[in-house]
Protein backbone atom coordinates (compact mmCIF):
# COMPACT_ATOMS: atom_id res chain seq x y z
CA UNK A 1 0.00 0.00 0.00
CA UNK A 2 1.34 3.44 -0.85
CA UNK A 3 2.20 5.96 1.84
CA UNK A 4 -0.86 8.11 1.14
CA UNK A 5 -2.99 5.01 1.73
CA UNK A 6 -1.28 4.32 5.04
CA UNK A 7 -1.80 7.90 6.16
CA UNK A 8 -5.44 7.60 5.10
CA UNK A 9 -5.87 4.48 7.21
CA UNK A 10 -4.19 6.18 10.17
CA UNK A 11 -6.60 9.12 9.93
CA UNK A 12 -9.43 6.62 9.47
CA UNK A 13 -8.39 4.94 12.74
CA UNK A 14 -8.66 8.31 14.47
CA UNK A 15 -12.07 8.87 12.85
CA UNK A 16 -13.23 5.44 14.03
CA UNK A 17 -12.10 6.29 17.56
CA UNK A 18 -14.21 9.46 17.46
CA UNK A 19 -17.25 8.11 15.55
CA UNK A 20 -17.36 4.37 14.91
CA UNK A 21 -20.80 4.40 13.28
CA UNK A 22 -20.00 7.27 10.91
CA UNK A 23 -16.50 6.15 9.94
CA UNK A 24 -17.03 2.39 9.65
CA UNK A 25 -18.42 2.49 6.08
CA UNK A 26 -15.16 4.14 5.01
CA UNK A 27 -13.20 1.28 6.59
CA UNK A 28 -15.28 -1.23 4.65
CA UNK A 29 -14.86 0.71 1.40
CA UNK A 30 -11.09 1.00 1.91
CA UNK A 31 -10.38 -2.65 2.70
CA UNK A 32 -13.18 -4.90 1.42
CA UNK A 33 -11.78 -5.54 -2.07
CA UNK A 34 -8.34 -6.55 -0.80
CA UNK A 35 -9.74 -8.72 1.97
CA UNK A 36 -12.14 -10.40 -0.47
CA UNK A 37 -9.39 -11.06 -3.01
CA UNK A 38 -7.13 -12.63 -0.40
CA UNK A 39 -9.98 -14.60 1.19
CA UNK A 40 -10.95 -15.92 -2.24
CA UNK A 41 -7.43 -17.23 -2.77
CA UNK A 42 -7.32 -18.78 0.70
CA UNK A 43 -10.77 -20.40 0.60
CA UNK A 44 -10.95 -21.18 -3.12
CA UNK A 45 -14.66 -20.35 -3.19
CA UNK A 46 -16.61 -17.15 -3.82
CA UNK A 47 -19.36 -17.95 -1.29
CA UNK A 48 -16.80 -18.86 1.37
CA UNK A 49 -14.77 -15.70 0.66
CA UNK A 50 -17.91 -13.55 0.84
CA UNK A 51 -18.83 -15.17 4.14
CA UNK A 52 -15.32 -14.57 5.53
CA UNK A 53 -15.36 -10.90 4.50
CA UNK A 54 -18.82 -10.31 5.92
CA UNK A 55 -17.98 -12.02 9.21
CA UNK A 56 -14.61 -10.22 9.44
CA UNK A 57 -16.25 -6.80 9.17
CA UNK A 58 -19.00 -7.77 11.62
CA UNK A 59 -16.39 -8.88 14.14
CA UNK A 60 -14.35 -5.74 13.53
CA UNK A 61 -17.37 -3.51 14.10
CA UNK A 62 -18.24 -5.27 17.35
CA UNK A 63 -14.63 -5.18 18.55
CA UNK A 64 -14.33 -1.46 17.82
CA UNK A 65 -17.30 -0.90 20.13
CA UNK A 66 -15.50 -2.69 22.98
CA UNK A 67 -12.09 -1.01 22.57
CA UNK A 68 -11.25 2.27 24.27
CA UNK A 69 -10.88 5.22 21.87
CA UNK A 70 -7.10 5.37 22.41
CA UNK A 71 -6.71 1.73 21.35
CA UNK A 72 -8.87 2.25 18.25
CA UNK A 73 -6.88 5.32 17.24
CA UNK A 74 -3.63 3.33 17.52
CA UNK A 75 -4.81 0.38 15.40
CA UNK A 76 -3.01 -0.55 12.21
CA UNK A 77 -6.28 -1.17 10.42
CA UNK A 78 -5.06 -3.25 7.48
CA UNK A 79 -3.05 -5.65 9.64
CA UNK A 80 -5.85 -5.82 12.19
CA UNK A 81 -8.51 -6.63 9.58
CA UNK A 82 -6.24 -9.24 8.01
CA UNK A 83 -5.63 -10.92 11.36
CA UNK A 84 -9.41 -11.30 11.71
CA UNK A 85 -9.90 -12.48 8.10
CA UNK A 86 -6.93 -14.87 8.16
CA UNK A 87 -8.22 -16.48 11.36
CA UNK A 88 -11.66 -16.92 9.81
CA UNK A 89 -10.14 -18.49 6.68
CA UNK A 90 -8.04 -20.80 8.84
CA UNK A 91 -11.07 -21.81 10.91
CA UNK A 92 -13.09 -22.43 7.78
CA UNK A 93 -10.34 -24.65 6.33
CA UNK A 94 -10.20 -26.66 9.58
CA UNK A 95 -13.96 -27.05 9.57
CA UNK A 96 -13.96 -28.18 5.94
CA UNK A 97 -11.28 -30.81 6.67
CA UNK A 98 -13.43 -32.20 9.48
CA UNK A 99 -16.49 -32.43 7.23
CA UNK A 100 -15.36 -33.41 3.74
CA UNK A 101 -17.94 -32.75 1.04
CA UNK A 102 -16.58 -35.27 -1.45
CA UNK A 103 -15.76 -32.45 -3.88
CA UNK A 104 -12.47 -30.56 -4.02
CA UNK A 105 -12.83 -26.81 -3.38
CA UNK A 106 -13.57 -24.91 -6.56
CA UNK A 107 -10.88 -22.58 -7.86
CA UNK A 108 -13.38 -19.74 -8.16
CA UNK A 109 -11.93 -16.71 -9.95
CA UNK A 110 -12.58 -13.03 -10.20
CA UNK A 111 -13.68 -11.83 -13.63
CA UNK A 112 -10.87 -10.54 -15.82
CA UNK A 113 -11.37 -7.13 -17.48
CA UNK A 114 -9.25 -8.14 -20.53
CA UNK A 115 -10.67 -6.76 -23.77
CA UNK A 116 -11.39 -9.89 -25.80
CA UNK A 117 -12.94 -13.28 -25.07
CA UNK A 118 -9.81 -15.14 -26.16
CA UNK A 119 -7.58 -13.11 -23.84
CA UNK A 120 -10.12 -13.56 -21.06
CA UNK A 121 -10.19 -17.32 -21.55
CA UNK A 122 -6.39 -17.56 -21.55
CA UNK A 123 -6.06 -15.35 -18.45
CA UNK A 124 -8.82 -17.23 -16.62
CA UNK A 125 -7.20 -20.54 -17.45
CA UNK A 126 -3.85 -19.31 -16.12
CA UNK A 127 -5.41 -17.95 -12.92
CA UNK A 128 -7.28 -21.21 -12.42
CA UNK A 129 -4.06 -23.15 -12.93
CA UNK A 130 -2.19 -20.98 -10.39
CA UNK A 131 -5.09 -21.14 -7.91
CA UNK A 132 -5.17 -24.93 -8.17
CA UNK A 133 -1.43 -25.16 -7.50
CA UNK A 134 -1.68 -22.59 -4.69
CA UNK A 135 -4.46 -24.61 -3.06
CA UNK A 136 -1.99 -27.49 -2.65
CA UNK A 137 0.45 -25.44 -0.56
CA UNK A 138 0.62 -26.10 3.19
CA UNK A 139 -1.67 -23.66 4.98
CA UNK A 140 1.06 -21.50 6.58
CA UNK A 141 2.80 -21.02 3.22
CA UNK A 142 -0.48 -20.44 1.40
CA UNK A 143 -1.69 -17.69 3.71
CA UNK A 144 1.75 -16.02 3.76
CA UNK A 145 1.94 -16.00 -0.07
CA UNK A 146 -1.63 -14.70 -0.38
CA UNK A 147 -1.15 -11.89 2.15
CA UNK A 148 2.16 -10.87 0.57
CA UNK A 149 1.43 -11.25 -3.14
CA UNK A 150 -2.37 -11.10 -3.49
CA UNK A 151 -3.31 -8.70 -0.70
CA UNK A 152 -0.08 -6.71 -1.13
CA UNK A 153 0.89 -6.56 2.54
CA UNK A 154 4.51 -6.01 3.48
CA UNK A 155 6.28 -8.80 5.36
CA UNK A 156 5.88 -6.86 8.60
CA UNK A 157 2.17 -6.30 7.99
CA UNK A 158 1.61 -9.95 7.05
CA UNK A 159 3.53 -11.04 10.17
CA UNK A 160 1.38 -8.78 12.35
CA UNK A 161 -1.80 -10.09 10.72
CA UNK A 162 -0.77 -13.72 11.15
CA UNK A 163 0.75 -13.33 14.61
CA UNK A 164 4.05 -14.82 13.47
CA UNK A 165 7.58 -13.39 13.32
CA UNK A 166 8.46 -11.55 10.10
CA UNK A 167 11.33 -13.97 9.45
CA UNK A 168 8.92 -16.91 9.59
CA UNK A 169 6.56 -15.19 7.16
CA UNK A 170 9.46 -14.44 4.79
CA UNK A 171 10.50 -18.07 4.97
CA UNK A 172 6.92 -19.26 4.36
CA UNK A 173 6.58 -16.94 1.35
CA UNK A 174 9.92 -18.07 -0.07
CA UNK A 175 9.16 -21.76 0.43
CA UNK A 176 5.63 -21.35 -0.89
CA UNK A 177 6.80 -19.62 -4.06
CA UNK A 178 9.49 -22.24 -4.50
CA UNK A 179 6.89 -25.02 -4.20
CA UNK A 180 4.62 -23.22 -6.66
CA UNK A 181 7.43 -22.95 -9.21
CA UNK A 182 8.34 -26.63 -8.85
CA UNK A 183 4.71 -27.67 -9.07
CA UNK A 184 4.18 -25.59 -12.19
CA UNK A 185 7.36 -26.92 -13.81
CA UNK A 186 6.37 -30.53 -13.10
CA UNK A 187 2.95 -30.03 -14.66
CA UNK A 188 2.55 -31.91 -17.96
Amino acid sequence: MEKRGRAGLESLAADLAADRVGAFPRLVAALQDGVYSGALRLTGSRPDAEEVVQEAFIRAYRALGRYPAEQVAALHLQEWMWSIAANLCRNQARSRRRRPTGEPPAADLLPDPAPGPEQQAVAASERERLAAHGARLPWAQREAVVLRHVAGLSYAEAAAALGRPAGTVKSDVHRGLQRLRLSLEEEP
